[in-house]
């Protein structure tokens, strides 16, 4: 569906939705598919782009959570497994295996890491990815040639689950849509609707791209806005405590001969007691993340110089080679939304967990948790958003709900592979046109039909859409997707039916954007 489509539902000033959800990330998104498949009618309004902020700039990786295992927090660390597990059955060409390795320094480290990491594995029972080893030193430097040796004991692999962060929001809007459901990006929530007993009843929101305000009636709205949180529980009690302790997180990207090979690494605990992954992913590898307590949030947040010098000296313990921050590709941030937990001092200590309210006035709001968990948390908030809705209630079937783009027939290492079985439809774009079947650059992956099939299917409104999030250009090399810009937004413009002017605008927009994903 078009999002044209999706604004004439929103017109219908009749129309009494079952549920409208704020927020377009992975909570929202994956709330929003759990209603629709349930078969209620239900709108989810994201302010910027879907997973702009915190569900883009993950560290790609679907997992239990090795450090949950270390805090004790087996019941988190078991859902996670399941979940894991749950989200390669239904969407395989969108989670799959990444080994990874934990190196050893330190003649304690095999047996230490060994028996932590046969418990992960246990844990994980019928949904395991494959059972972890331990490796002599010969043994870890064939399976990560770029690996440090000076001292090095051996180490120890387990198996744990990659994906694209935003291509599964994506993914998620899409399924979302196809069961009926009204996924509007670029939607802003600037109120909330309240009946004569004080209840919330609706919202009033505007679309951002057409500056049209909108009053639309919910039986149930429900708060997945992840680091805004607060302000839309301001909105309905300005005295309400504050829930969310926000944490920034930074990643570095650097080329995979960094590695050597398809293998991670993990390293359990660094000097601020945070684990570090080096993860291999689209031909790169991402490495993060660092934890530095924030006092406010905003779509876009920069990157200290601090946080990048912390990664590049932590990469040096472990590489071979000696990485310099010349050799980083591109620099992405991401704001953690935690959930406050009484004095706790670290953010890094704080569980990931998700929590559940609902206000006297009935505004439900879901907060915490993590991408791997996004399908439980859905259920978990539909089942509540149902009670509290007064709907009668009718099972999520979620659980074994193909995704968007299900097949099993893909190459985890052909970048298209996020696409599932549309691939080859995008692929045969190529006979409308022939001069766009090129790559868009040298250093990125990605082909020009990839910018037209995300302007006409994938809801895409800017340059930085199509270059941040439905490729990932940015991430990958920031660059060389400042570079393709002008290019990118031509074509969206021919398909938007743009002029010259928005060209321009979105061309420079996007080159500013990028600057923040550079490091000098």
């Amino acid at each position: 569906m078009k999002r044209s489509d999706f604004i004439q539902q929103m017109e219908d000033s009749s129309k009494v939705w079952d549920f409208i959800i704020i927020g377009g990330g992975a909570t929202g998104l994956g709330s929003g598919l759990d209603a629709a498949a349930r078969g209620y009618s239900v709108l989810v309004l994201e302010q910027g782009d879907f997973a702009e902020a915190t569900s883009s700039r993950s560290t790609k990786m679907v997992h239990g959570g090795v450090r949950y295992l270390a805090q004790g927090n087996i019941p988190l660390v078991m859902g996670a497994l399941k979940e894991r597990g749950i989200l390669q059955q239904n969407a395989p060409h969108m989670c799959y295996n990444q080994k990874f390795l934990v190196p050893d320094y330190k003649w304690w480290g095999l047996p230490y890491y060994g028996i932590g990491l046969k418990a992960y594995d246990m844990l994980a029972r019928k949904y395991s990815f494959g059972p972890s080893q331990i490796f002599s030193k010969s043994k870890t430097i064939k399976e990560i040639p770029g690996v440090l040796t000076r001292k090095l004991k051996g180490g120890v692999t387990y198996h744990d689950g990659q994906f694209d962060d935003a291509r599964l929001a994506l993914t998620l809007a899409r399924t979302m849509a196809d069961m009926g459901g009204c996924p509007m990006n670029y939607t802003r929530v600037t109120g909330l609707v309240k009946n004569a007993s004080g209840y919330v009843c609706g919202v009033q929101a505007q679309d951002k791209i057409s500056g049209k305000s909108y009053e639309l009636k919910g039986k149930a709205v429900i708060n997945a806005t992840g680091i805004f949180t607060d302000d839309i529980m301001n909105m309905d009690n300005s005295n309400h405590k504050k829930l969310i302790a926000p944490s920034q997180g930074i990643h570095i990207v650097i080329d995979r001969e960094f590695l050597g090979g398809d293998t991670g690494i993990m390293v359990p605990k660094t000097d601020d007691g945070r684990v570090i992954f080096f993860v291999p992913w689209h031909g790169k590898v991402v490495v993060g993340t660092t934890d530095t307590p924030l006092s406010s949030v905003s779509m876009d947040p920069k990157p200290l110089e601090e946080e990048i010098d912390f990664l590049v000296d932590h990469s040096a313990r472990y590489l071979a080679k000696p990485l310099k921050r010349s050799d980083v590709r591109s620099v992405f941030v991401g704001i953690r939304p935690l959930v406050a937990a009484g004095d706790s001092a670290k953010t890094s200590a704080l569980s990931r967990d998700h929590y559940l309210t609902v206000s006297p006035n009935k505004l439900l709001t879901i907060a915490g948790g993590k991408w791997t968990t996004y399908r439980h948390m859905a259920e978990d908030c539909i089942d509540n958003a149902i009670t509290m809705g007064g709907h009668a209630f009718r099972p999520s079937p979620t659980k074994h709900l193909k995704l968007h783009g299900y097949t099993e027939e893909f190459d985890h290492t052909d970048h298209m592979h996020v696409y599932g079985s549309e691939a080859a439809e995008i692929k045969a774009l190529a006979s409308e046109f022939p001069e766009l079947d090129t790559r868009m650059h040298p250093d990125l992956p990605y082909s020009w039909l990839e910018v037209v099939w995300a302007a006409r299917h994938e809801w895409v409104q800017t340059v930085a859409d199509a270059l941040a999030r439905r490729t990932r250009a940015l991430i990958l090399d920031a660059k060389a997707a400042a570079e393709v810009a002008p290019k990118a937004a031509e074509i969206i413009a021919k398909e938007l039916g743009k002029d010259d002017a928005w060209i321009k605008e979105q061309t420079e927009s996007f080159r500013e954007y990028s600057k923040n994903y550079i490091v000098s």
